[in-house]
């Protein structure tokens, strides 16, 4: 399985063994490795057979001042910034994601942002016959579960953990 991490993140697919599955055909991504690992998988001529969308990152309901504020806030103090976002993502659980923290940028956390769901690349994938399968906690404190839910239940299979946040914990 190819696996891509989550925006400043190394390590942290540890926590998903019960999503994940191993396989040569499968591709994985967390958050901002949601989009990277749809974009890998839309782009390839190999066989994929499925693809596991883990809290995908999902921000196209916000607006333009969303992503200006949360990239001037990263600008003006990215250690501050990136304490407050492992705190985000662990949520509602104490877990501890420092050992896990990987050297982010502002360029990925802009394409983060910025990343817009196409709607026609995701038919054209389940046409390629790719399952995509979308994990999301209810209490997110990244993204808004309603909206994302709203969007990805309309294309594919979406399972929404009550209790649990953007790592699924």
């Amino acid at each position: 399985m190819l696996y891509f991490h989550g925006f400043a993140l190394k390590g942290e697919e540890i926590f998903f063994k019960e999503e994940l599955i191993e396989s040569d055909f499968c591709v994985a991504g967390f958050s901002y490795g949601a989009q990277k690992a749809f974009e890998y998988v839309y782009k390839s001529t190999e066989r994929i057979d499925r693809l596991i969308l883990l809290s995908p990152a999902f921000f196209q309901n916000h607006k333009k001042s969303f992503i200006r504020t949360q990239l001037r806030y990263y600008k003006a103090d990215e250690k501050a910034y990136t304490e407050q976002f492992l705190k985000n993502v662990a949520y509602p659980s104490t877990i501890n994601l420092y050992d896990y923290l990987n050297t982010g940028t502002v360029e990925a956390l802009e394409a983060l942002l910025s990343y817009v769901w196409d709607l026609e690349k995701i038919l054209e994938l389940i046409d390629r016959g790719v399952t995509i399968e979308v994990f999301m906690g209810e209490k997110d404190k990244i993204v808004d579960a309603k909206k994302s839910l709203e969007f990805f239940s309309k294309l594919t299979t979406v399972y929404m953990f009550k209790e649990l946040g953007h790592l699924l914990k």
